[in-house]
């Protein structure tokens, strides 16, 4: 990949288009899924895709990239119309995809994921090993992603497996970009890298179509925006002609009101005390308080160690040294069940992987914690189960036709709700959150904020990590700063900046 360094170009309004859709339609078992998706791209410009979860852009990308049929439609490329049935044919024409559902080969290295299928040879047999790591090098050098080329993906966090992705799309040299939420794992600062190589790719003349529930990205980074609802075409224009209110209300389809943090008056009981916690090569000498009544956020930059230090205090890993106490308990280290059964429940990181099964269904999935509290002699009691399923359902607003349907129907917003209220069956007074709007809409994170408040204001308290500085800001009462495996520092969110804590991450 050979890139000219650049600032952020203008769109020359002359520019070819190199990608248009017109009138793009798919139904699934006769409920349509999308019902008129339109899109015009032209080259060196970076054009955000916006939309709620269910809006239909990700229908709508499968289809320009081949993985699905439309039903109706034009899709044209570099002014030619185009069906693809597959994405390597999709590649053939110069169209490559950052996908959001990361399908790393675990037992690989990075070096073999970047070039699989296109190994380098020696005298086009033999795969040369040599060469494909220093390519891997020096192109992850090129976009400085710091990720070891000989690591196998399995012993890579979720944010690298990210950037993995993400260089194997870019090492492509195609001509059209389409990134569907290529910063849902990483944090602000690994994204502002990314930004540098969509910009070099955008003064080349490559044109990006770039997918984001961040919308503090999607003005920072995009010229142009087109926006569905409902499976519909909604309205495209220019980034500089809208606003952030604008935006938000055509892709929910009324106004929000933002959940703010209520700031405490007064403190309450002591629920969490973190004293000394260590876990070499990971963080060092940690001490936290959380109270009743409050939630204080962890912010920090991608290998700071938080959400290391989450999942130790959860007990999914031992401590070498250090304590953590619930309720003026301490806690038995590594143990997540004790700490289940004490009183504190996590949301994980990555939803799909750690926090659901996905085939299973949503009742399912939200009794799984507390199953052993829903029988007697190893027999579920089943009223019992579907007063919680149905309460839960109500309370978190999942949308869904039925609580039997497999969870991996469902949104990525209501997806999450399910982990959530997963999560509340076991009845907690802590509740730990990674990343706990990761992937999901405007709409479906001011839900869960109104949620997050909710669950506090009854004397219970949450610790949330988020690499988002403005949602930190936004839903915290205090947020912690991690830097290099250590904290950094405690401040007031009412009295931060969103500059003041990155500075104080950097």
């Amino acid at each position: 990949m050979h890139l000219v360094q650049s600032a952020k170009p203008s769109v020359n309004t002359a520019s070819p288009v190199l990608i248009e859709a017109r009138g793009v339609a798919k139904t699934f078992n006769g409920v349509p899924a999308l019902r008129d998706g339109r899109l015009q791209v032209r080259g060196g410009s970076v054009h955000a895709l916006c939309g709620g979860n269910g809006a239909g852009k990700s229908t709508f990308l499968n289809i320009i990239m081949g993985v699905l049929r439309r039903d109706a439609g034009h899709v044209y490329v570099n002014g030619q119309e185009v069906d693809f049935h597959s994405p390597a044919e999709a590649l053939e024409h110069g169209v490559v995809m950052i996908s959001q559902e990361l399908l790393p080969i675990p037992a690989m290295s990075v070096a073999e994921n970047l070039y699989l299928g296109r190994e380098p040879r020696r005298g086009g047999i033999f795969i040369d090993h040599h060469k494909m790591s220093r390519d891997a090098a020096q192109l992850l050098a090129d976009l400085e992603f710091d990720v070891p080329v000989n690591a196998r993906m399995e012993e890579l966090s979720l944010a690298q497996i990210q950037l993995v992705e993400i260089a194997k799309a870019l090492s492509r040299d195609a001509g059209i970009i389409i990134m569907d939420e290529p910063t849902s794992a990483i944090g602000e600062h690994e994204a502002h890298i990314l930004f540098k190589a969509i910009r070099k790719l955008q003064a080349n003349g490559s044109a990006i179509v770039y997918v984001s529930h961040k919308l503090t990205e999607i003005f920072e980074i995009a010229d142009e925006y087109t926006i569905f609802r409902d499976g519909l075409f909604i309205e495209s224009g220019k980034i500089a002609d809208i606003d952030r209110k604008h935006l938000v209300t055509l892709i929910v389809g009324h106004e929000l009101e933002p959940q703010l943090a209520v700031q405490q008056g007064k403190a309450g009981r002591l629920v969490l005390q973190v004293r000394g916690l260590s876990r070499r090569g990971w963080f060092e000498d940690i001490s936290l308080d959380v109270a009743s009544g409050e939630i204080v956020g962890i912010y920090g930059l991608l290998g700071s160690g938080r959400t290391e230090f989450l999942e130790t205090v959860f007990g999914l890993h031992k401590p070498d040294s250090g304590e953590v106490l619930l309720e003026g308990k301490t806690l038995l280290p590594g143990n997540p069940k004790a700490s289940i059964h004490a009183g504190m429940t996590m949301v994980p990181e990555d939803r799909k992987q750690t926090g659901l099964v996905l085939n299973s269904s949503i009742a399912h999935n939200i009794t799984l914690s507390a199953i052993s509290r829903l029988s007697v002699r190893g027999f579920i009691k089943r009223r019992s189960v579907s007063t919680i399923v149905d309460r839960m359902i109500g309370a978190q607003r999942i949308k869904c036709s039925s609580p039997d349907i497999a969870v991996e129907s469902l949104s990525g917003g209501n997806q999450q709700k399910v982990v959530i209220a997963r999560c509340l069956t076991t009845q907690p007074t802590l509740l730990i959150c990674d990343e706990p709007t990761r992937g999901i809409d405007e709409g479906a994170k001011q839900e869960i904020y109104r949620f997050l408040r909710e669950f506090v204001a009854q004397g219970n308290a949450v610790l949330l990590v988020s690499s988002e500085a403005p949602e930190v800001l936004q839903v915290s009462d205090r947020i912690a700063i991690f830097k290099s495996g250590k904290l950094h520092g405690v401040v007031e969110a009412s009295r931060a900046t969103q500059q003041q804590i990155m500075n104080l991450a950097a």
